[in-house]
């Protein structure tokens, strides 16, 4: 009677929780799962069907269940398995021996066949036959040894159509062609279309508002992919005016300017101008076009032009020519050519010197290699993949004569020699459950010459490198850094984020060659919709900076979009 009010008492909480319940059990092997429960009566019974296709898998082909209802709600399940089958002998068949000979051989456990089977339908898929059938055809058994052949059906050789695009974008049907490698005329691929897929995904110039639709009509497979575009372009910048100490009466317009116009016509063209000037003396201009998939080939092709007058001591000039071929949807190969020239503006500190100063003139032509990976699953706040890249440059450099530096400089020095360069970096986004993710990025360069010179070296510190510092802070021969972020998401693109940023910096014109810069902080990243607001506190230390809350940084920024 106790027994009986306990089930009963049971099955009223059950109900009132509106759950159901089931435990099951099986003979031989034996296996016990006890009470577990379901918001739904089909859930429960989806949750049973597995169970038994679990087994059926392992070959248990003739087992039978027993029910028996504890309440309206509970169920207790009894699995009688029965005899396991395995395979005795199997053979191919008709199916094409491209299809298998890469596969592993089925063993005699009765699912090997059914994966065996699978991979030969992924692979005619991905060779142009997406409606192939497989079936296994006289079937024998001996006891609970089975054997059989495999029927193929390859149905229909379908080649790929030529691309659509639909919704509001104003991309070109042919760049999507391009980026995707999806070609008119070639056997259909439905790994070719996963890939496709992941490529758009990552593209910072659209979206996809649908998973892509393919039409199969008269052997031809039309993929349809419905895009919106991405308000990618921006235009932003501050204008003054301040007296100009040097030319009294006369005014100086400082300030700065970012006008990014990307994916010009639909076809990934780009345009970009980056100026800026915030005192006196010092101010760089950064201009730069690339157009994609030159003449419908895999092939990019970039110009770019950098100007950077450091105060009163030196003016830098880069002119590049860079040449990128898209290997694949996710890697890319560069070739690029830098023709780099630098000026001393003022000799007047070098007058009395006797050996090459820190600084000089010089021009270097550099040729270098460069390579990326991407497996970010977006392109401007990813949360999940990485992201691989690197290059190296070498050419030769040559130090030219300037007639304010003593002549006895120039003496015993080798003016012609080679200097290289290369970078490194590798960036992985984790996304830890939903609302909480890290960001990890570790970057690293080196230069080396035998005349290597204070206008050679890299310039870094600030937002997009060591927070916490002012903007070109550090001059380094060679570096290494890594920044990491805990992200608290509250929207699509917006987030709360604690940093820490560590380095190692080397600069032969330092008293202390090497420093460790250090910095911490926190910020917010807003997506407005029509831009991103991004404000960031940091804290730094290194060898020039103390850690005192009155050296630290502010970051804060404001990046309209259209």
């Amino acid at each position: 009677m106790a027994y009986f009010f306990f089930f009963f008492a049971g099955g009223l909480i059950c109900e009132a929780q509106n759950n159901y319940w089931i435990k099951w059990s099986t003979d031989d092997p034996q296996h016990y799962v006890d009470w577990v429960a379901f918001t739904s009566k089909i859930a429960r019974d989806k949750y049973l069907d597995s169970v038994q296709n679990s087994f059926q898998k392992e070959g248990y082909l003739g087992l039978s269940v027993k029910r028996e209802s504890i309440s309206r709600d509970s169920l207790q399940v009894q699995i009688m398995c029965g005899k396991k089958y395995y395979w005795e002998s199997i053979s191919e068949g008709n199916v094409p021996k491209a299809l298998y000979q890469n596969l592993r051989p089925i063993t005699r456990a009765y699912s090997s066949a059914s994966d065996w089977m699978r991979n030969v339908i992924n692979g005619a898929e991905n060779s142009g036959f997406p409606f192939a059938q497989i079936k296994l055809d006289s079937i024998r058994r001996n006891g609970n040894a089975l054997s059989a052949v495999f029927a193929y059906d390859a149905g229909p050789l379908i080649h790929w159509d030529s691309v659509k695009v639909a919704g509001a974008t104003k991309t070109q049907a042919r760049y999507v062609q391009n980026i995707t490698g999806i070609r008119p005329g070639q056997p259909f691929s439905q790994k070719q279309l996963d890939e496709a897929n992941q490529a758009l995904s990552r593209s910072p110039y659209f979206e996809q508002t649908r998973s892509p639709i393919v039409d199969f009509q008269i052997k031809k497979a039309q993929p349809t992919f419905t895009l919106r575009d991405r308000n990618t372009n921006v235009l932003d910048g501050i204008i003054g005016l301040l007296p100009n100490a040097n030319e009294p009466g006369k005014m100086l317009i400082t300030g700065q300017l970012d006008l990014e116009l990307y994916h010009l016509g639909g076809v990934g063209r780009d345009v970009a101008v980056h100026w800026q000037r915030l005192n006196v003396e010092t101010q760089s201009l950064d201009i730069s076009a690339k157009e994609s998939f030159l003449f419908n080939s895999p092939l990019d092709i970039r110009v770019g032009f950098n100007l950077l007058k450091q105060d009163s001591t030196f003016l830098n000039r880069y002119l590049s020519l860079d040449f990128g071929y898209h290997l694949s949807t996710k890697s890319y190969l560069r070739f690029f050519t830098v023709r780099q020239a630098s000026d001393i503006l003022s000799t007047e500190a070098f007058g009395d010197v006797t050996e090459l100063p820190d600084v000089a003139d010089y021009r270097w032509n550099q040729y270098g290699l460069g390579w990326a990976w991407d497996k970010l699953d977006s392109p401007d706040f990813p949360r999940r993949g990485f992201l691989v890249s690197g290059e190296f440059g070498l050419g030769n450099k040559r130090i030219l004569e300037n007639t304010g530096f003593p002549t006895e400089v120039y003496l015993n020095l080798d003016k012609d020699n080679p200097q290289y360069l290369g970078k490194g970096e590798i960036q992985t986004h984790i996304f830890v459950r939903p609302g909480f993710g890290m960001w990890i990025r570790g970057s690293a360069a080196f230069i080396q010459n035998q005349n290597l010179l204070l206008n050679d070296l890299f310039r870094l510190g600030g937002l997009k490198s060591i927070r916490g510092f002012n903007e070109n802070f550090f001059y380094a021969q060679s570096y290494g850094y890594i920044n990491m972020e805990q992200r608290l998401f509250f929207g699509e693109n917006s987030f709360l984020m604690g940093f820490l940023d560590f380095g190692i910096l080397e600069n032969p014109y330092f008293a202390a060659a090497i420093d460790k810069p250090v910095s911490f902080g926190a910020g917010i990243n807003l997506d407005t919709g029509s831009g991103v607001f991004r404000f960031i506190y940091g804290v730094g230390k290194s060898n020039l900076q103390p850690l005192q809350f009155s050296y630290s940084r502010i970051h804060f920024g404001y990046l309209a979009r259209f």
